[in-house]
């Protein structure tokens, strides 16, 4: 099935411009975006209607789409939710004995090595292996809307911590051993440090 215009736009703004910490307090050029991917402004129009909608874009009058920074506060809002969703789905995963062990460890190991926004993409993927594994969907696509803020928040996280990255290393490495060993305490425990060490690394530079 061929992908319309409005959703070409949408999934480009949503997971490739917004997804960029540089784009933070800045507007959007509408003709620069169409140009891009190939499509006329109305499908960006569009986009950045639905985008608005979930609060990723403001619509300012005769100024066009801005792109809000994430305040403290919402950087707080964000990880609270995530772990929420995440160590909720740890504990469906060990309850029906379907932890995603072998995929965490392969996006761990992809994540060694990249560049910050790659390895911050591989970030983002382990959580979300997790997270679908639940076999929820409705929960699988309530995390999907977060990845755009997940993806700049932790580009903020690393440039709040010199050490971030091997930290997060070690944090992923806990939440897969405690997994692996089938025991949701220590599972929940290694969820909530990692996103709490998170938190502060975002804060730091807030």
């Amino acid at each position: 099935m061929a992908v319309s215009g409005r959703d070409r736009a949408y999934d480009y703004l949503r997971n490739t411009v917004l997804a960029d910490p540089a784009a933070q307090g800045t507007f959007l050029n509408e003709q620069d975006i169409a140009d891009r991917i190939g499509v006329s402004r109305t499908p960006i129009r569009e986009a950045l209607l639905m985008l608005s909608a979930e609060e990723l874009v403001r619509l300012v009058p005769k100024r066009g789409a801005y792109i809000p920074e994430l305040t403290a506060g919402e950087l707080r809002e964000l990880i609270e939710l995530r772990g929420v969703l995440e160590r909720f789905a740890a504990e469906r995963v060990l309850a029906a004995g379907t932890a995603p062990v072998d995929e965490l460890r392969e996006a761990l190991a992809d994540q060694r090595g990249k560049d910050d926004r790659t390895f911050i993409e591989a970030d983002t993927r382990f959580h979300t292996i997790l997270v679908r594994a639940a076999g929820n969907g409705t929960l699988a696509r309530t995390y999907e809307t977060l990845r755009a803020r997940q993806v700049v928040s932790g580009m903020v996280a690393l440039q709040g911590a010199s050490d971030r990255r091997e930290a997060v290393l070690t944090e992923h490495e806990a939440i897969v051993t405690a997994l692996a060993a089938g025991d949701p305490g220590p599972a929940r425990d290694a969820i909530t440090a990692h996103l709490d060490a998170t938190l502060r690394a975002q804060l730091a530079i807030r």
